[in-house]
């Protein structure tokens, strides 16, 4: 019964085993839209968290829990986002792209999203090894948006719009920005040379993302001679126009948050993450000087923007769509099977994909140590069970036997995985030794000598018995740990990776983490099969020593009552 249970969970463990480390990323389809980009990923859009209908620019964050890198050019060339018709290309720019990592940011211009519509979605198309990029930043950016700066890394300091403004500052990077890299202010201020492109006739905004590195602190963060003024005041925004005064909002120290203003037709409007904070009445302004960015501010700034409009629903999309916690785009795995087996193959395929070297190699080892382990077990399952079931045949026509047909029950006798027959054998190899003349008789010295032949082969067959189960508790003692120090190291590593990469959402670090835990469960399901099959084979085994002991025993026993001297 236990041989038919064990055969049977150990096969199914197997397959899920081995099924969990040669999954690959189950993401390769046809192309609708063009058949050289073999790999299509569908990315839904939540137009409630979106708020707007109208055609949108919204950032899209790749990471390894939501996309195969694996399937896309090192640099993301390839890249391509089209539109739910399968058909449109949208325009979008890549800001970062660290394959290494498995970090991606994407701006997207998103097509018209109708009202009430429930499968709103996009696709991501990769895979055509010879494609060139497509990314356009310019392409972007609305007219009315006089400067954007998307402080990344190979341009701190460059305008993406098309005013191309001037800016000069002793400001430098943050790789592990809000939206890749950010700027870093210690104090120096970022200064924007005067443009005509900058205008407040048809009212203005001001938006950027800021991640105090201390509070209180007293700061400028946005400067204009007969214009605006917009500063940090202990933990609260303050906005001078002319002579009117507007404070709210309370800031976090080391959090990133939205802040923003806007001037139209004589109002003002503070924000902070989207929502009003004050507003008031301001005067009608035509500044023409220069800007001052972050004067006297220590911390971070990213993803500022200068409109020349008063836009609520541009701050509220920012504020929506450019944060870490973002619940605009959820990007599906790759296209390929059908059906609920393709589902968890991808989310193994997630797991796989996300293992560090470390982890692999453990898991790799863990993976010889089953299939060992489950040999072992397999093998002496068989064994036991053969050895018992010969052992009761033999036993049965060992105590059958009476007077001198003691020592002629190896005649035509077939009892090959017998232990018991085995020690039957050596103990009559022995008495024949003592034979004389076809007389036998036995002194109690002699009784000693074939006792002790047949203990040194009791010995020998219980060390045949028990080999290998050393394996076996390698198994249970090794395995766990093994996994644990993959875990941890895996751990380990993702943490430094997303420090590095600077994207610290749950979404780029649950895959991770998931992944080294894939460890310690490898680890656990070697040694739980393992640990039952052990204890059941040890049990098994000493019923079987012990019956062989007690076989001696009769044996030695009934040969000296028959042939012993008196």
């Amino acid at each position: 019964m236990f041989t038919t249970i064990f055969a049977f969970t150990t096969q199914r463990f197997t397959k899920i085993f081995v099924a969990a480390l040669l999954t690959i990323h189950a993401g390769l389809s046809h192309a609708e839209w063009n058949a050289d980009w073999p790999v299509r990923n569908k990315v839904s859009i939540n137009p409630q968290a979106l708020g707007v209908s109208e055609p949108a620019v919204a950032l899209m964050r790749l990471h390894s829990g939501n996309f195969d890198f694996t399937s896309v050019n090192v640099d993301g060339s390839d890249i391509r986002l089209i539109a739910a018709d399968d058909k449109t290309e949208l325009k979008f720019y890549i800001e970062k792209f660290d394959a290494v990592n498995e970090l991606a940011t994407i701006w997207v211009q998103l097509p018209t999203i109708a009202a009430g519509e429930k499968d709103a979605h996009i696709w991501v198309y990769s895979g055509n090894e010879n494609a060139t990029t497509a990314s356009n930043e310019k392409a972007l950016v609305a007219a009315s948006t006089t400067g954007l700066f998307h402080f990344a890394e190979n341009g701190l300091l460059k305008d993406s719009s098309a005013n191309n403004l001037t800016t000069t500052g002793a400001i430098t990077a943050q790789k592990a920005g809000l939206i890749g890299e950010s700027a870093v202010f210690n104090g120096a201020a970022l200064s924007i040379a005067a443009n005509p492109a900058i205008t407040y006739a048809n009212g203005f905004t001001w938006s950027a993302w800021i991640k105090p590195a201390s509070l209180p602190q007293t700061a400028s963060l946005f400067a204009q001679a007969d214009g605006a003024t917009l500063t940090i005041d202990a933990q609260t925004l303050q906005l001078n126009i002319g002579d009117a005064l507007i404070s709210g909002g309370e800031l976090k120290a080391t959090t990133w948050q939205h802040v923003a203003f806007t001037i139209n037709n004589g109002a003002a409007t503070l924000y902070v993450n989207g929502a009003e904070v004050a507003t008031g009445a301001a005067p009608v302004l035509t500044p023409a000087a220069a800007i001052s960015i972050g004067e006297a501010y220590l911390g971070e700034m990213d993803e500022m923007q200068l409109v020349n409009t008063a836009s609520k629903a541009h701050i509220q999309l920012a504020a929506s769509s450019q944060g870490v916690d973002s619940k605009i785009f959820a990007v599906a795995a790759g296209e390929g099977g059908e059906g609920e087996e393709e589902g968890e193959a991808n989310y193994i395929g997630i797991l796989i994909g996300s293992l560090t070297l470390d982890a692999k190699i453990v898991i790799a080892i863990l993976a010889v140590m089953f299939a060992i382990s489950a040999w072992v077990m397999w093998t002496k399952a068989q064994l036991v069970a053969k050895t018992d079931k010969d052992n009761k045949k033999f036993l049965a026509r060992f105590q059958k036997a009476s007077g001198k047909e003691l020592l002629e029950l190896d005649k035509g006798a077939h009892f090959p995985n017998s232990n018991l027959f085995g020690l039957y054998q050596a103990g009559l190899r022995e008495i024949k030794k003592r034979e004389h003349d076809g007389q036998l008789s036995l002194s109690g010295a002699s009784m000693d000598a074939i006792k002790a032949a047949i203990d040194a082969d009791l010995v020998r067959e219980t060390q045949r018995q028990n080999a290998g189960m050393v394996l076996l508790t390698i198994a249970i003692s090794g395995g766990p740990f093994l996994g644990l120090l993959g875990t941890v190291v895996g751990v380990m590593i993702t943490f430094a990776a997303i420090a590095a990469a600077g994207d610290v959402n749950v979404n780029a670090i649950a895959p991770g983490i998931a992944a080294a835990l894939l460890a310690t469960v490898a680890g656990l399901g070697v040694a739980i099969p393992a640990l039952f099959g052990y204890n059941y084979l040890a049990s098994r085994i000493k019923n079987i020593t012990i019956a062989m002991q007690i076989f001696v025993d009769e044996f030695v026993t009934r040969t000296a009552e028959l042939f012993g001297k008196e």
